[in-house]
């Protein structure tokens, strides 16, 4: 086997940039189980990224190996129909408030795409509105003030990554989260050319103001505009209904992601059943149709880790518990940056959440331009170093993270923080 120097070597040469496209770290993990995950070097982390949000019940969890174990001999995709794919589709409809029928994808991406053409496919228009900041995976309409360096006059978009075309531009409309006046204001004046309006119902770390979802479902409820919840990160982690039944609104269609696959490549889009005809190839309602194939899509081995992970979750019901760890999490690292007198927002919901540092309260994208990223950086670093493995941003909080776990997390928030004094003017 290569040593872990040669293994950093070569994929400082066979990667772009020395990664594979999700720059978290230069650390090569080995393995994981639990809420723990290990390097190359043998070093243990307590994990806050868990794969950047799917592994909500922990690694390497025993029924979710069980299942996979299982169908492993079996095959691992038919490019057809199969009995899992069907049981973990009529348990997602079960679960998620606006679901009455599943399309199933590999990626959030694909998930995202896919919701967006319903919307145009259905409506016969093609503007779809989304929010600056709101993160809806790679494709080209997603990024589309994704991360925008400046301030840009709504809602005119800015284009965050090379190889877009220009013309993107003018199928997208920008808003911004928790301003419900301007969004209604676009809304009312584009309400002819809007096919859609998608949503994080969770902006990546930052809550919906009382009154804000409620009030988007009911301006494109009164102009008929397909409402498109993107809740990749929120499905399943919110509640078992995801974030619609945690914030008691309704979509007409959602992608789903991450938690709902298990740790497996699946995502899926559900909606209701006027709007998911579309995908109806045999249907003549729109013509042409809606053309929907993927290799992997609904492939028995992540159907199975999907409705594992499910059924873990449906009959250990630990969100009290979960909610519970991240807000006793965010309090504590809220006082000791207030013990030590730094500037700094703690901002989500309990199982996500991460940290500004700025003295402005966050509501939108903009709000979060003015924090110190470098500040950020240096934490994450030290942070690492004391056994806490997150990502470039949030930390997701998973069932098995226990009191141990958080234990040892506030010993190294104490460590971290109190290192940033004398690494930044602070």
């Amino acid at each position: 086997m290569e040593t872990s120097e040669q293994l950093i070597n070569l994929a400082k040469d066979i990667f772009p940039g020395s990664n594979n496209g999700n720059p978290t770290s230069d650390l090569i993990m080995s393995k994981a189980v639990g809420s723990k995950i290990w390097d190359i070097h043998g070093n243990e982390y307590i994990d806050y990224l868990l794969g950047s949000g799917p592994m909500l019940i922990g690694h390497s969890h025993p029924k979710v190996i069980e299942a996979v174990s299982n169908q492993l001999s079996s095959g691992s995709t038919f490019f057809a129909l199969n009995e899992l794919a069907i049981k973990l589709g009529q348990e997602i409809i079960d679960a998620v408030p606006c679901a009455e029928q599943i399309r199933y994808v590999t990626s959030g991406t694909e998930a995202t795409l896919y919701a967006m053409r319903a919307a145009r496919a259905f409506t016969g228009k093609e503007k779809i509105l989304k929010f600056e900041g709101g993160y809806h995976g790679m494709h080209d309409y997603s990024l589309m003030s994704l991360m925008p360096k400046v301030e840009v006059e709504y809602p005119v978009p800015s284009i965050d990554s090379a190889g877009i075309p220009e013309s993107i531009k003018n199928e997208i409309l920008i808003a911004p989260f928790n301003d419900f006046e301007t969004t209604e204001s676009l809304i009312t004046e584009f309400k002819e050319e809007i096919a859609g309006v998608i949503i994080e119902p969770f902006q990546r770390v930052i809550k919906p103001k009382p009154g804000f979802l409620e009030s988007v479902r009911d301006i494109t409820n009164k102009y008929k505009i397909p409402l498109i919840f993107d809740e990749i990160v929120t499905g399943f982690r919110f509640g078992y209904g995801g974030a619609q039944e945690y914030y008691n609104v309704v979509p007409d269609l959602c992608t789903l992601g991450k938690v709902v696959a298990g740790g497996y490549p699946m995502a899926a889009i559900v909606g209701k059943k006027n709007l998911m005809e579309v995908f109806n190839q045999k249907s003549d309602a729109i013509s042409p149709s809606l053309v929907q194939i993927g290799t992997l899509s609904g492939n028995p081995i992540a159907c199975a880790a999907g409705l594992a992970t499910l059924e873990v979750l449906k009959t250990e019901n630990p969100y009290e518990k979960l909610f519970e760890t991240g807000y006793f999490l965010q309090n504590t690292l809220k006082e000791i940056f207030n013990r030590h007198e730094i500037p700094a927002q703690v901002v989500g919901e309990g199982p996500v959440f991460d940290v500004y540092f700025c003295s402005n309260e966050i509501s939108n994208y903009r709000d979060t331009m003015k924090a110190n990223k470098s500040i950020l950086n240096s934490l994450n670093s030290n942070l690492i170093d004391a056994g806490i493995f997150k990502g470039d941003t949030k930390y997701y909080v998973s069932t098995v993270h226990d009191s141990g776990d958080v234990e040892k997390t506030i010993s190294a928030f104490e460590t971290a923080v109190f290192k940033l004094k004398g690494q930044h003017d602070i």
